[in-house]
């Protein structure tokens, strides 16, 4: 199965259409796949569902997608560095499912590996509890949450072969190997593509057989979402 495509816009051929849910890894800016970002908002498809940590920042990442106002939804956890992203939510222009960081995470993976719900302590007795179905376990209360699938997953990784296998680096980890695993597709862009078999088994993080498509993506930008340094002695 040919995996490896040209460029975003043609690995992303054929899987667009309005209204769909897609799954886009990264944290703040950091291991976010901006390039595949950037060829769905060139597509022009509209009234999207996606699901996020966050939302990027003006004019970067999933930033890109607010200000052309082709995101109809966002599920997420934290989304206080993007200023369009609280005008358009504030303006009753964009609707928001906010989720505690880690039932974000669970909700994921829970979807990844086919569990359709799952009772968690987090946020009971809070907003986030309203109209979920509650319940007791050994005289403790949870608040059940829902597994999350997409239509598209679209994710970064450091390292990937030709066979889909992905390896990422550090922090630039986060949210990717879960939403690779939670979707009808998932389409990977890879700073360094090699071979099969180049790749050590033992650092391998998300297997081939969830990924369907990627591209290499060589010359990946390394942003900054808030740069804090300090005077020099």
């Amino acid at each position: 199965m040919k995996k490896v495509y040209a460029d975003a816009k043609s690995a992303l051929e054929g899987l667009l259409f309005d209204d769909m849910t897609i799954m886009a890894g990264g944290f703040g800016l950091c291991g976010i796949p901006e390039v595949l970002i950037e060829a769905i908002r060139d597509s022009g498809v509209k009234g999207l569902t996606v699901i996020s940590n966050n939302a990027g920042i003006d004019n970067v990442g999933l930033g890109v997608l607010l200000e052309t106002r082709q995101i109809r939804k966002m599920i997420s956890s934290y989304v206080g560095e993007n200023k369009t992203f609280a005008k358009q939510y504030l303006g009753g222009e964009l609707e928001i499912e906010f989720n505690p960081q880690g039932t974000l995470a669970e909700r994921i993976r829970a979807g990844g590996a086919g569990i359709p719900a799952f009772f968690t302590k987090t946020g009971v007795g809070t907003l986030v509890a309203e109209g979920k179905e509650v319940r007791e376990f050994d005289g403790e209360t949870y608040v059940m949450e829902r597994g999350l699938f997409a239509d598209l997953s679209v994710v970064h990784a450091w390292k990937g072969d030709t066979e889909g296998n992905l390896v990422y680096r550090k922090t630039a980890r986060n949210f990717n190997p879960m939403m690779a695993s939670a979707a009808k597709v998932t389409v990977a862009e890879v700073e360094t593509l090699v071979q099969p078999g180049e790749l050590d088994p033992d650092h391998i993080i998300t297997p081939g057989i969830f990924v369907k498509r990627i591209i290499n993506v060589a010359d990946a930008g390394k942003r900054i979402e808030q740069r804090t340094v300090r005077k020099r002695a």
